[in-house]
């Protein structure tokens, strides 16, 4: 279904009429204010969630878990988001999870969660208008229709996350010098998913193998320092990359002959006293087209991935009758699992969303006993 530009310029026309003739608003800001007009329709429709709840569509077999808990170290940093007839398409749905870090770092995620669906709906938008101008992309010659339909979503997730990570560093109201948050979003359309990741939150998907048994598949990567790629680019950069005396194993970020920040992740929106050194927000953008086989996609902040692996987390979100409660459970597992295997640690947020693809799990489907 690609009907989105002519309605979009349609409403476009009709908010510019509203601000008169000599409006001095460029096409970018119509666009984007468009979109923000569609993100409080949603919201009051109910196709919008942005705490724990579900969602179940009734224009497709789409159903969401949500939840999130407050960890031990202070307020909920982590904000979650979940649209369904994303941008006014019956067969798009959006998913986010938000990780914020540092003395702003609740206030930047809910920022970047409320800015990136409407940048991200103004900037594919525009791709599609140039594409259906004729214009080309900067995409590959001889593309088939599945791969441009990609490159168009790659293009519009790179410019989304680089322009608001430029709009932090320059915005009155908000400190992102030494505080940031990690960005997971993922874009269901149809049998199309779409994936951009930055920092080290984590997208996992639940499908079934050959021998009829549901196993993981992570679709993103964990955006840590001391992924040799990661760590070769901050320090050719002049950034450090190190463990303190007493964390082995946890590999940050650091200023040029400086005690900080200290970050733990190569990637991430905002914290700009680290952007000159090698730290980056470029989200990398995978694809993958869903078959009968993938069951569900779980998307979570490290409040969970620290203790609970992905066989782990399959196996909760499978094992769980209700699926309503899928995402709940997963946390409170996480939860105990922190008291087990981080005792004497204070337990980090804690937030899940889990997206099912289908009415029910398959009948066949014998889900493997994790190992502990």
């Amino acid at each position: 279904m690609m009907f989105f530009p002519s309605f979009l310029d349609g409403l476009a026309r009709t908010v510019s009429m509203k601000k008169g003739k000599n409006t001095s608003s460029t096409e970018d800001d119509i666009g984007r204010e468009v979109a923000e007009t569609l993100a409080k329709d949603a919201k009051k429709n109910d196709l919008m969630l942005s705490s724990s709840a579900t969602f179940k569509s009734n224009k497709s077999n789409n159903f969401a878990s949500i939840c999130s808990k407050r960890g031990q170290k202070g307020i909920n940093q982590d904000c979650t988001i979940v649209w369904e007839e994303f941008g006014c398409q019956e067969d798009m749905i959006f998913c986010g999870i938000f990780d914020g870090h540092g003395p702003w770092g609740h206030i930047i995620a809910k920022r970047v969660k409320q800015s990136v669906p409407p940048s991200l709906l103004c900037n594919w938008q525009k791709a599609l208008a140039l594409t259906s101008l004729g214009q080309e992309l900067n995409t590959e010659p001889n593309r088939s229709t599945r791969n441009h339909q990609f490159d168009i979503w790659k293009q519009s997730c790179l410019e989304t996350y680089a322009d608001i990570d430029e709009e932090l560093k320059h915005h009155p109201g908000i400190d992102s010098f030494h505080s940031g948050t990690t960005a997971l979003t993922i874009i269901k359309q149809g049998e199309h998913l779409v994936i951009a990741n930055v920092g080290d939150s984590r997208a996992v998907l639940a499908t079934i193998s050959d021998y009829g048994i549901l196993i993981p598949f992570q679709l993103t990567i964990d955006f840590k320092p001391n992924i040799p790629e990661e760590a070769e680019r901050i320090r050719q950069s002049q950034g450090g990359v190190s463990c303190l005396r007493d964390e082995p194993g946890v590999y940050r970020v650091w200023m040029p002959k400086r005690d900080a920040p200290g970050l733990a992740v190569s990637r991430a929106i905002g914290d700009h006293c680290v952007k000159e050194f090698g730290l980056i927000s470029v989200p990398d953008v995978t694809q993958r087209n869903i078959t009968n086989k993938d069951q569900f996609v779980i998307l979570a902040t490290d409040g969970v991935w620290d203790v609970i692996s992905n066989e782990e987390a399959v196996e909760i979100v499978c094992s769980t009758d209700d699926r309503e409660k899928s995402a709940k459970r997963l946390v409170q597992c996480a939860v105990r699992a922190w008291r087990y295997k981080k005792r004497g640690i204070a337990m980090d947020d804690i937030s899940a969303i889990c997206l099912f693809f289908h009415p029910k799990l398959f009948q066949e489907v014998n889900p493997f006993k994790a190992s502990k």
